[in-house]
């Protein structure tokens, strides 16, 4: 069974550069398998990922994140799942609303984990985390090993840009709207169940929802609700929150620090979880 978590090095987004072949190689080394894990049959139609980005760049779209998970089983890290970010050249400038670019998210894999999938992202250039926008405001696209893979992926990449104006039209209209305190503390509280309840629903971290409010940066320390959530959105999946719990048995006090959400899975989850709030929050606002 895979843990879908980093083994390798988690490399911000860039902002300007995309990246090299050999930078995708060192992020994300499955995403270069020659061939599909032993696993798979021969019914199985394997495209190469790397072949899909040397495809994907002649099309005008350019990587500028790689991350792969990782495997308990043996030999299995070679071929697991992996995602890579992509902006379009001609449209991500145009589309961008401040400073927020629409993004291309490819999520594959070569163990028979994960078909191609296309997810609606969005990159803030004053954060190092990258928003993965919800199904219910762009849709996603599944593109599984057998066909034309390349074409399919290409041409799913074009929906998936188009249908980014309309998480653009969100977000601007996000920025006007203004939470009380008490919206704010909601988002949160919701955010942080989101983030440390488990499969029963109890919490059982030291760290607040208000702790999940707290701007890195003053310019996020608006209380619009674009800011609110890219605060929230920051501090869950960054980590580097800390609190004071009881050690073991109740004796003693231990220091605790959430760790960042590396995982491919639970990154794509509480993100899209995080844009449904927000639209939900949206909803709310305009329905009083």
């Amino acid at each position: 069974m895979n843990s879908h978590s980093f083994t390798y090095g988690t490399q911000a987004n860039r902002t300007q550069q995309p990246l090299t072949l050999d930078e995708i190689a060192r992020y994300a080394p499955s995403a270069l398998a020659t061939h599909p894990h032993e696993s798979r049959s021969d019914r199985y139609t394997y495209i190469p990922t790397m072949n899909i980005i040397e495809g994907m760049m002649k099309a005008g779209f350019q990587p500028f994140k790689a991350s792969q998970s990782s495997s308990r089983i043996e030999g299995k890290s070679a071929y697991t799942k992996h995602m890579i970010r992509f902006r379009h050249q001609d449209v991500s400038q145009s589309l961008a609303v401040g400073d927020s670019i629409p993004e291309v998210v490819l999520i594959n894999s070569h163990d028979g984990s994960s078909a191609y999938k296309l997810i609606a992202g969005i990159f803030r250039l004053v954060c190092s985390n990258g928003l993965v926008v919800a199904e219910s405001t762009t849709g996603s696209v599944a593109v599984h090993h057998k066909g034309n893979i390349l074409e399919n992926v290409i041409e799913g990449s074009y929906r998936i840009v188009e249908d980014s104006q309309k998480a653009i039209g969100a977000i601007a209209g996000w920025k006007n709207l203004q939470l009380t305190n008490g919206e704010q503390s909601a988002f949160a509280e919701a955010a942080h169940t989101l983030r440390f309840a488990d499969a029963e629903g109890k919490i059982a971290t030291p760290i607040t929802a208000a702790q999940l409010l707290r701007p890195r940066r003053t310019d996020d320390a608006g209380t619009d609700l674009w800011q609110t959530m890219n605060r929230v959105q920051e501090n869950v999946i960054k980590g580097g929150l800390h609190g004071v719990q009881r050690g073991e048995n109740g004796h003693g006090w231990r220091n605790v620090t959430t760790r960042p959400v590396k995982g491919i899975d639970q990154d794509v989850k509480l993100n899209r979880a995080l844009w449904q709030l927000a639209e939900r929050m949206a909803e709310l606002k305009a329905a009083a």
